[in-house]
């Protein structure tokens, strides 16, 4: 990545943000650096979620109760989002990092030094609406910078983030774990916190181009017509007062939430079902592998358990890899195939809908497919390898989902990208959320036979009536949503 824009130069035209400000090592800076910072929710995740034993037998609880900090860390990842990425629009992109990741810091050291489970879940849900600032805002950086024509291709790196994050942390918690105790995996994620922090004060400069929104004009007390009346001089100066306050007050409460709004758009709703229902699946995934490994008849160790999430992981980093080329070539060929070109520049014309063709139709099934093979062989007690091949696919499907209805989000919401992932950060999380409180009372009721059976029909069918009714309307659905958002300018 940076090889090429420094071959190509500042005037790249792939490039919607402007380059030349800045010297070519910034910018491409700039693409690489979400990377990094996208690895922090799931390293906070998966890192302790090595240590959940460890957790249990510290603070004299249960399992299940211990899940739950895996759980409200979801939670809040589904929620806080919609904040970030709402002051992201207007106070840019750079400033929400900084903010968010200086918090992040701060509760990863309270996490670590927390005195009962209490305390940890709340530390953990004010640590993961910290650090669920980039999944959003990073989208969004990518968008300020990448056309659509090769922004699968980018949105694939930005999403190594997220994926290195469950391929090395299970690891490194484990070993933490295991040497020094829990505690020690928290203070590792306050430490790469503050790592990245000096990063992004020093290295990030600010993609978003837009002007910061004023309040709306208030009358200048000092300029009423009738100076000399100082009841109603106090009276006006009361209204800017109260005006003032509203407005600050709709800004920061109201205003994040009326991103929820978009999901009556049914391209937007449709997508984001489609990621939402394989992140659920990922995260009772990977509830499943903590539970089963680290009992009978395997009694893995918590380093072993954590070399484990290393197949889901692989099959992200591939797909990721892959997928992102694929999905452009898919963009390329429907443009060339319907001959759509600018009439007035020539170039091809993309449409969002274009990344649902037999890339998402292949993902609905294999990754559903995956999780019932790994239910019944991890329920039958096979050889470890016969599950963890299964998760290594489960991986890929789940992943060229998770790929495409990113980039197409930031495609059918221009100039709104970051509230767009926010949209389906939200469901998602609440659905995965809803899967790590659920999973282990319903593996210990069900099995994971016939959970993943459950789970897995019910995504494969869910799933792919999803993509047809988004190829058979995407259009009409498009059309209606771009009216109705031009309306509201």
């Amino acid at each position: 990545m940076i090889t090429r824009i420094a071959q190509n130069g500042p005037s790249r035209p792939s490039l919607l943000w402007q380059p030349q400000l800045l010297p070519w090592d910034q910018v491409s800076f700039c693409v690489s650096h979400p990377i990094p910072q996208d690895l922090s929710p799931p390293y906070m995740l998966t890192t302790s979620s090595a240590a959940l034993p460890a957790m249990a037998v510290d603070f004299d609880t249960t399992n299940t109760i211990t899940n739950l900090t895996v759980a409200m860390y979801m939670l809040a990842m589904s929620i806080f989002p919609l904040w970030w990425s709402s002051f992201s629009e207007t106070l840019g992109r750079r400033t929400i990092y900084i903010i968010s990741f200086t918090l992040f810091v701060i509760f990863s050291v309270l996490s670590a030094l927390s005195a009962n489970i209490a305390m940890l879940i709340v530390m953990r849900i004010l640590g993961g609406g910290a650090s669920a600032s980039v999944q959003a805002v990073g989208a969004g950086t990518i968008a300020d910078i990448w056309e659509p024509s090769e922004r699968g291709r980018a949105m694939g790196i930005f999403y190594l983030g997220p994926l290195i994050g469950p391929l090395c942390s299970p690891i490194i918690g484990g070993a933490l774990s295991l040497a020094f105790g829990w505690r020690s995996t928290m203070w590792f994620l306050a430490i790469y916190g503050g790592v990245m922090l000096i990063m992004l004060l020093f290295c990030l400069p600010e993609t978003l181009v837009k002007s910061k929104p004023v309040p709306p004009p208030i009358p200048n007390p000092v300029q009423s017509r009738r100076p000399s009346n100082e009841l109603t001089r106090v009276t006006s100066t009361a209204a800017v007062s109260i005006k003032k306050a509203a407005w600050t007050l709709k800004r920061l409460f109201w205003d994040p939430l009326t991103v929820l709004a978009y999901l009556r758009y049914p391209p937007v709703l449709v997508s984001v079902y489609s990621a939402s229902i394989a992140f659920g699946a990922l995260f009772i995934l990977n509830i499943s592998i903590q539970s089963t490994f680290s009992n009978a008849p395997y009694n893995f160790s918590s380093i072993l358990v954590g070399l484990l999430y290393l197949a889901p992981s692989l099959g992200y980093v591939t797909a990721s890899m892959v997928g992102g080329r694929w999905i452009d070539h898919i963009m390329t060929r429907e443009a060339i195939k319907k001959e759509r070109y600018d009439p007035q520049t020539g170039k091809l014309v993309y449409l969002p809908e274009d990344r649902m063709k037999e890339n998402m139709w292949l993902a609905a099934t294999l990754y559903p497919g995956a999780l019932i093979w790994y239910g019944w062989t991890a329920e039958k007690h096979l050889p470890w390898i016969v599950p963890t091949i299964a998760n290594f696919f489960f991986g890929c499907g789940s992943m060229l989902v998770f790929g495409a209805v990113t980039t197409m989000l930031t495609e059918f919401m221009p100039h709104r990208a970051s509230s767009g992932v926010a949209v389906n950060n939200f469901v998602r999380n609440i659905f995965s959320c809803v899967g790590g409180v659920v999973a282990q009372p319903l593996i210990e009721v069900m099995g994971n036979g016939w959970l993943t059976t459950m789970i897995g029909v019910f995504a494969w069918v869910t799933g792919n009536w999803a993509i047809w009714m988004l190829k058979r309307n995407a259009g009409k659905w498009r059309e209606e949503m771009d009216r109705a958002l031009s309306e509201r300018k």
